[in-house]
């Protein structure tokens, strides 16, 4: 379920045995030698019973299932921590958004010479959402949606065979729109006039992959209209990461990219 804000806190190469001096002058295989058969594993110590062979085996068991329990839970909390960084400077960060209200110097390209631009910063809100109590209650979600605002609404025409596909288009995208259909005697569509308005829904999804230990980044109207998806590891989600999200995301240059390239 959503929460509140409250309670955030801020190969290698394996070479062959160099032999003795007394075997270097062995003869090449031929073509028809066969492998040497595999040995059949050292029987058990003369003394030591199946059960204590069998004790054994189950403690090195229990080692590597602690092992590798403790490495899924150090990544289980490093992908916390940063979704908890995430959402205390996104929280903050639309709440003086809201109050300024900035143009966001970005171009859309809708069709061919058809762009979208010219618009502000209408309204955002930043949220998160957690596991279950069973799971760890952990922070698996980190949202960031807005909308833009222009004054300029767009008129496109289509012909009718690519009617059909442009209201596909404007629907995935998100953009509000209407439409008018001109209709031949045989009432086919022969052409139509869309009028766009200037209004984009723009989110952006920090999402857990907990198996794979990664942040999915879904974007969807950010960069471009449309989605996309990048992995980020979370060890890189510093303030400086932070700050260049935040810069991509008002149409600044930011160098977001080049800092999720980094080694983690």
């Amino acid at each position: 379920a959503t929460q509140s804000a409250s309670g955030m806190t801020d190969s290698s190469l394996v070479f062959p045995k160099i032999g003795s001096a007394a075997n270097t002058r062995t003869k090449p295989p031929s073509k028809t030698t066969q492998m040497a058969p595999v040995a059949p594993a050292e029987a058990p110590a003369v003394g030591v019973s199946l059960l204590d062979e069998l004790r054994k085996q189950a403690e090195v068991r229990q080692r590597e299932l602690h092992s590798a329990e403790t490495a899924r839970t150090e990544t289980a909390e490093a992908i916390d921590q940063a979704l908890q960084k995430l959402f205390a400077y996104l929280h903050d960060f639309v709440q003086q958004l809201n109050i300024l209200k900035p143009s966001i110097p970005r171009d859309y390209t809708l069709v061919e010479q058809v762009r979208l631009g010219l618009l502000t910063w209408h309204e955002g809100f930043a949220d998160y959402r957690r596991q279950s109590q069973s799971d760890g209650a952990l922070i698996e979600l980190v949202s960031l949606s807005f909308r833009l605002n222009g004054e300029r609404a767009l008129t496109v025409e289509r012909d009718g065979s690519t009617t059909e596909r442009f209201r596909a288009l404007l629907f995935d995208i998100g953009l509000p729109f209407n439409c008018r259909e001109f209709k031949n005697t045989r009432h086919y569509v022969e052409r139509a006039t869309f009028e766009i308005r200037s209004e984009l829904s723009v989110n952006a999804r920090w999402r857990a992959d907990f198996d794979k230990g990664l942040l999915i980044l879904e974007m969807r109207n950010v960069e471009r209209l449309g989605s996309m998806v990048i992995p980020v590891a979370p060890k890189l989600v510093d303030q400086t990461l932070l700050d260049e999200f935040g810069r991509l995301i008002l149409g600044q240059p930011s160098r977001f990219r080049e800092l999720i390239r980094r080694p983690a």
